[in-house]
């Protein structure tokens, strides 16, 4: 029986990079592949050509043993291949039928027959065991719903292969063990499953084959059955990693930071809450609950109600004097809010603190000198790779422009650190370097508010854990008390 896909020797270059060196590869009927390198590794590369959003520049590929090389992904729905992305490519307005039917509208011009699609759609439902509302519109779903939606769309195209690019970034514990259930009975009807993701343990639950890329190449392929998180890792960095946050007992001091009845349009609701020096306070909770008004309204980047002190004092509402007192923000979206990607390493460097001596120099010039030292400071303590401070920010990997970001936050030396999803989108190697400065950090007295959704990253690194739901927190938890299930009871609004 021919293979579901097969891909050999695929290259790709573009300026100064080689992101596919010759990269094989094979998917069989009924089995999940795991995919898995660290950032700019070439895995999202490699998924852009498989779905047609990119020509190779060589290689070959085969789908059930049929010569393939998309021009679109059109060409690639066409042979059966539908992708799921990280970020949902839905019409929120619409309602989950319309979603489904965008671009393949059943019935004629002049009357759409949606019958036939909902026919079509309940019965994909009943046999994948799974349900979403077909006449509530996207925009009023949580995003496990979305997400449901999202795979529901690739199957009404009848995709038999279907790719799923880190698809638990927003899920709680449960909605990703049903997802997983969804994907054993998929591939179990004879379909099969590419499964991208930077967590390892779901990668060990769900795939029955895993193919690491480092560099741009294949590392090797495994069983699952026969690896552990531990040889992963060092597959996929090169070396032993430490997959475990080593630290302390925290040695709280002062309250740097209390928070009395907190509100920010549209879904923070009314937060209290302190963090004291030497400590890390982890907020837990499904994406879209509250947690980036209350970042950015700490942060100075958005109006609110209620109390906020720092230091005994009410926090500025101004981005620039927050950071001027002392709070180094580390945001959740690293090329939207945390990097000028045109502008180099150095530049970066001093952002927000541009004005500031030592870089503001005479008559208000930058000066270079004082810039490149702390640029080189920062690249060889937080080992940002390649050591340059001379190439932009978009020329590094995920990983190394998260490093610049953090770098240039706790170099600053702050008082208040707020990390919003710290490690989004980094690999093994890079997560176990930024753990473990955020640790030295909270035991040198800073205090550190972490917002993530990775459940393991907040157990692991918090002191305390509060988790939101629906704007409000609903939950306090010690790092003993937080097993991710009751914690992902908690994130769902029920009580645990």
């Amino acid at each position: 029986m021919a293979k579901a896909l097969v891909l050999k020797d695929i290259t790709k270059r573009f300026p100064l990079v080689l992101a596919n060196d010759r990269i094989s590869l094979d998917l069989e009927w009924g089995e999940v592949l795991a995919l898995v390198g660290e950032n700019g590794a070439g895995k999202s590369t490699l998924m852009k050509i498989v779905y047609g959003l990119q020509p190779p520049d060589a290689g070959e590929m085969w789908v059930d043993g049929k010569p393939y090389r998309p021009k679109s992904p059109l060409d690639a729905i066409g042979a059966g291949i539908g992708m799921v992305h990280q970020h949902f490519m839905l019409v929120e307005p619409f309602t989950v039928l319309e979603n489904l039917v965008l671009g393949l509208e059943p019935g004629s011009p002049l009357f759409l027959d949606l019958e036939a699609a909902r026919k079509r759609a309940e019965k994909l439902m009943e046999e994948l065991g799974f349900e979403v509302p077909l006449d509530e519109k996207v925009e009023n779903l949580p995003v496990g719903l979305q997400q449901r939606v999202e795979i529901l769309k690739a199957l009404y195209r009848e995709a038999r292969i279907l790719i799923l690019d880190e698809p638990t970034a927003v899920l709680t514990p449960q909605e990703a063990k049903e997802l997983f259930r969804f994907l054993r009975v998929y591939v179990q009807k004879g379909n099969a499953a590419i499964f991208i993701s930077h967590k390892l343990k779901e990668v060990l639950e769900v795939s029955d084959r895993i193919t690491v890329i480092r560099d741009g190449k294949v590392v090797g392929t495994v069983r699952t059955k026969e690896t552990s998180l531990e040889a992963l890792a060092r597959m996929m960095v090169g070396r032993e990693v430490v997959l475990r946050v080593a630290k302390g007992p925290a040695r709280p001091g002062e309250v740097v930071l209390e928070v009395e009845g907190l509100e920010a349009p549209p879904r923070l609701r009314g937060v209290s809450f302190f963090v004291r020096a030497g400590e890390i306070v982890g907020i837990a909770g499904v994406e879209g609950n509250g947690q980036t008004e209350l970042v950015e309204a700490l942060a100075g980047l958005r109006k609110y109600r209620g109390t906020v002190r720092y230091l005994g004092h009410p926090l500025p509402h101004l981005a620039l004097k927050v950071r001027e007192a002392g709070v180094s923000h580390i945001p959740e979206d690293r090329l939207a809010r945390g990097l000028v990607l045109d502008f180099s390493v150095r530049e970066n460097a001093i952002l927000g603190d541009q004005h500031r001596p030592p870089f503001r120099g005479f008559l208000g010039f930058l000066d270079g000198k004082a810039m490149e030292q702390h640029a080189r400071t920062l690249v060889e303590t937080f080992d940002v790779r390649p050591r340059s401070t001379d190439l932009s920010a978009r020329r590094f990997s995920g990983g190394n422009q998260q490093k610049i970001v953090v770098g240039r936050e706790l170099l600053r030396g702050p008082r208040l650190l707020i990390a919003a999803q710290p490690t989004r989108g980094v690999d093994v190697g890079a997560i176990e370097f930024i753990h473990q400065r955020l640790v030295e950090a909270r035991d040198q007295g800073l205090a550190v508010l972490l917002v993530s959704a990775d459940l393991s990253e907040v157990i692991s690194l918090s002191d305390r854990i509060l988790v939101m739901y629906e704007g409000r927190i609903v939950g306090e938890l010690s790092p003993e008390e937080a097993k991710e299930e009751r914690l992902g009871l908690l994130m769902a609004g029920v009580p645990a």
